[in-house]
């Protein structure tokens, strides 16, 4: 695949929206997150969807409608640099049907941050609007709240405010040795193979392809990743990331799961990656290319995420 449409660099002084596309939120937390976005220097709107209680389904924030209105408003409207997600869940598969893609200009990328359930958002706007993004922490969720000085905050507000080259992973581990480039991919498993078959799946074929995921048996997981296999989403694939399986069982038993899945794949495979649920977690970019040493332990990007002038 061709690399993404990289979004201007973050400064201080813009305006960014902040919305939930999935369940409702920690308001405590949103309000800290807020806060944390103000002290850096942004100017923060709140939409109705991350102050959203539940209504039908308590998984739901809202309705798919208000979830789907403000993230297209947010999306289209050139007032705001960046659209945050407040938080994950359940949902944003729903929102996504109903999102009015005609309404939003291409040519205008702007920064959209989101994990988790996030991760149907962010390739949809790849499929649809051809626009980099950013898998990193939301702001009612983790540390966000904690503002500078937190791990997870100072690395995703300089992934989207500065030129970043290299992410290192100090703890990970390699599956396969190798090096591999192409165009960075992926985010929560269980989101990608949900979203297989649809008009919204980002094909992997030639990527650096980056997994997670949370709160799945071991069982469970193994029925996903072998799901990327038989849909042939792993095929042709220049190599592989893991992140996080926090809550997915035995961690001897994912280890091996995982060698087991990828392993055979022939190309390079580095798990343990600092990214995902549950850990002060490093942001990956979607939609750059980037060159993946699994020896070394580091994802170098070979160009910004971002447009960026002195």
């Amino acid at each position: 695949m061709n690399p993404l449409l990289p979004p201007p660099a973050l400064r201080p002084g813009d305006r960014v929206a902040v919305i939930v596309a999935s369940s409702p939120c920690n308001q405590a937390k949103l309000d800290g997150g807020v806060r944390a976005l103000k002290a850096y220097g942004l100017e923060v709107e709140v939409f109705a969807s991350a102050r959203a209680g539940e209504t039908d389904f308590d998984y739901l924030a809202g309705d798919d409608t208000l979830r789907a209105a403000d993230l297209t408003t947010a999306l289209a409207d050139p007032a705001y640099a960046a659209v945050f997600t407040a938080g994950g869940g359940y949902g944003a598969q729903r929102t996504l049907e109903r999102v009015d893609w005609s309404r939003i200009d291409p040519a205008r990328p702007k920064v959209v941050v989101g994990y988790s359930d996030v991760t149907a958002l962010l390739e949809a706007i790849a499929v649809k609007l051809g626009w980099a993004s950013f898998f990193g922490p939301m702001v009612a969720c983790d540390a966000f709240h904690e503002g500078a000085g937190s791990y997870a905050f100072d690395t995703l507000m300089t992934m989207v405010t500065q030129p970043v080259t290299e992410l290192r992973f100090a703890d990970a581990r390699t599956i396969t040795p190798g090096v591999a480039e192409g165009v960075t991919v992926g985010g929560n498993a269980s989101l990608l193979a949900a979203g297989l078959g649809t008009d919204t799946s980002l094909p992997a074929a030639g990527a650096i392809l980056f997994l997670e995921d949370v709160d799945e048996f071991t069982f469970r997981l193994d029925r996903i990743l072998t799901q990327l296999r038989r849909s042939t989403y792993t095929d042709g694939v220049a190599g592989i990331l893991l992140g996080t399986f926090t809550e997915c069982g035995d961690p001897r038993d994912v280890e091996r799961l995982l060698s087991d899945r990828f392993a055979d794949l022939g190309v390079p495979v580095l798990a343990g990656a600092d990214i995902g649920h549950n850990i002060p977690m490093q942001t990956y970019p979607i939609g750059v290319p980037a060159r993946l040493d699994t020896e070394a332990g580091t994802l170098t990007l070979l160009k910004p995420a971002v447009s960026w002038t002195a």
